[in-house]
């Protein structure tokens, strides 16, 4: 079993990224249904692109905690407890989940033909669907609501932000692959 230790150069890295996607979260378009439309999901694809799975996991866990305590390092400069129990916290609080996937499917995509792209479709799919059912729960809707509140009117701009990221994500990983291990 190999033992994972980070080093400084990891450290730097996850506290980057963590700081990447506190200024993405900020890249914000407010909807009237009360769920903007932001860069943070772009930005966690990117994460668990480049960092791999267990430092995208870290770099987006960081960036929930510094939330959690109050930091304003959410959409629209928010944050405290309340953001994560709320009825976007769904989206939020499956960051860490999303961002290892998506870099476990990196990690294997030499092995496996399609690890890839399925690991960046499953992450994706995962955050929506942890959105949509947190919404329900936090507002007593029905799942028909959660999705057509939080789903529907978003897919096109996710999966925008999915391919955008899955292309530029993979050539950053590829050009700094010495620096990154």
């Amino acid at each position: 079993m190999k033992k994972h230790t980070y080093n400084i150069r990891h450290l730097c890295l996850i506290s980057l990224f963590s700081a990447l996607i506190v200024i993405m979260a900020q890249i914000s378009i407010p909807m009237p249904i009360g769920v903007p439309i932001t860069m943070q999901t772009f930005a966690v694809t990117i994460a668990g692109i480049i960092l791999g799975s267990k430092k995208g996991f870290t770099a987006t866990l960081v960036y929930i905690l510094l939330g959690a305590v109050g930091l304003p390092v959410f959409a629209n400069f928010t944050g405290g407890w309340q953001s994560i129990t709320g009825p976007t916290s769904g989206f939020i609080l499956s960051f860490p989940l999303m961002a290892y996937i998506i870099g476990l499917g990196t990690e294997h995509r030499q092995k496996f033909r399609f690890c890839y792209s399925f690991g960046i479709a499953l992450g994706t799919i995962l955050n929506m669907l942890c959105g949509i059912l947190m919404f329900c729960v936090v507002t007593k809707s029905p799942l028909a609501v959660g999705f057509a509140t939080c789903g529907l009117p978003y897919i096109p701009v996710t999966v925008i932000k999915a391919i955008a990221a899955a292309i530029s994500g993979i050539q950053i990983r590829k050009r700094c692959y010495q620096f990154l291990q």
